[in-house]
């Protein structure tokens, strides 16, 4: 299991905008359609990786728990389905179902959404405020597969809390770690 971990794009940068077909609605959203009215949380994600895996409970209750306090969530697959096809769009539709999304699943069949946020690896994680200025970029918490550490998704709470609190969020940041995306 190959461990990369996240490029950590600079705090401050405006989220890239894109428009990608949804797997479970087959329409084209794009991000201004679907961003949160207080904060966005784009999560780059995919269905064979055994970090996304551990943690899909945790992004389904993260979206339950905020989605209500103005944070939308997006989940985005850029991986090479060529290569990979167990990451192909009916598959993530059918991903999505089964694992309860309550939140857009999109193809990225180009890469270039990914390659626009930097995006490294699979979960890797990006917190806008309602501007779309990047205010957290990193880890979901500390548990990772096989190390016996609870997912909680702390590192993101704590910086979703700070965000509709108004509050000064940490800048010292982890970044994520995951399966690489798979590149064409």
């Amino acid at each position: 299991m190959a461990q990369t971990p996240s490029n950590m794009l600079p705090l401050g940068t405006k989220a890239p905008n894109f428009q990608l077909a949804d797997t479970v609605s087959d329409q084209l959203l794009a991000l201004q359609d679907i961003k949160g009215l207080k904060g966005t949380l784009i999560m780059f994600i995919c269905n064979h990786c055994p970090f996304v895996k551990h943690v899909n409970a945790q992004l389904v209750q993260l979206a339950k728990d905020y989605k209500p306090k103005g944070i939308n969530c997006i989940a985005i697959s850029s991986n090479d389905v060529e290569n990979y096809p167990q990451d192909a769009p009916h598959l993530m539709k059918q991903n999505a179902i089964t694992e309860g999304y309550i939140f857009p699943y999109l193809y990225d069949q180009t890469q270039e959404v990914a390659k626009a946020y930097r995006a490294a690896c699979t979960p890797d994680f990006y917190l806008f405020d309602a501007n779309l200025k990047l205010v957290y970029r990193g880890q979901l918490d500390d548990s990772r597969p096989g190390n016996g550490l609870p997912v909680t998704g702390k590192d993101i709470r704590n910086a979703i809390d700070a965000l509709l609190g108004n509050e000064p969020i940490n800048t010292s940041q982890k970044p994520s770690i995951g399966c690489n995306i798979k590149w064409k």
